[in-house]
C-alpha cells in the first residue's frame, strides 16, 4: 500500500495571527505601522487577507436581496511572503520554525525568542 504525500505546503502563517506587511504598497512606514489580524488564508494561492490592509472598493448593484447596493470597501488578499508574523510575547517581528513540544506534537516557534507560538 502506497503512503499519501501531502503536497500542501506547511505555511508559517495562520488565522487569527497578527502580522505586519513588509513588502509591497503597504509596507510600514515611519509615521504608520501597518499590521493587522489574519482574517483568512487561501492555501491554494499562498495569499493571506489582512484586516485593514490592502482594502479596494467595490460597487454593488441594487438588487432584490441586497436594495441598498452603492460602494462597498472590503480587504483583497496580499501574498504570503510580503508579510511576516509579530510575536506575541515580544510585539516584534520574527521568523518562524517547527520544532516538536512536550507531547512529541509539532508546534510553531518563534525563532526569536524561542518560545512556543498558540
Amino acid at each position: 500500500m502506497e503512503r499519501k504525500i501531502n503536497k500542501q505546503p506547511k505555511l508559517k502563517i495562520r488565522k487569527g495571527d497578527t502580522v505586519k506587511v513588509i513588502a509591497g504598497n503597504y509596507r510600514s512606514t515611519a509615521e504608520k505601522e501597518n499590521k493587522g489580524k489574519v482574517l483568512e488564508v487561501l492555501l491554494e494561492k499562498n495569499r493571506v487577507i489582512v484586516e485593514g490592509i490592502n482594502m479596494v472598493t467595490k460597487h454593488q448593484k441594487p438588487s432584490a436581496g441586497k436594495p441598498e447596493g452603492g460602494i462597498k470597501k472590503t480587504e483583497a488578499s496580499i501574498h504570503i511572503s510580503n508579510v511576516v508574523l509579530i510575536d506575541p510575547a515580544s510585539g516584534q517581528p520574527t521568523k518562524v520554525g517547527r520544532k516538536r513540544n512536550a507531547e512529541g506534537m509539532w508546534q510553531r516557534y518563534s525563532k526569536k525568542t524561542g518560545e512556543f507560538i498558540k
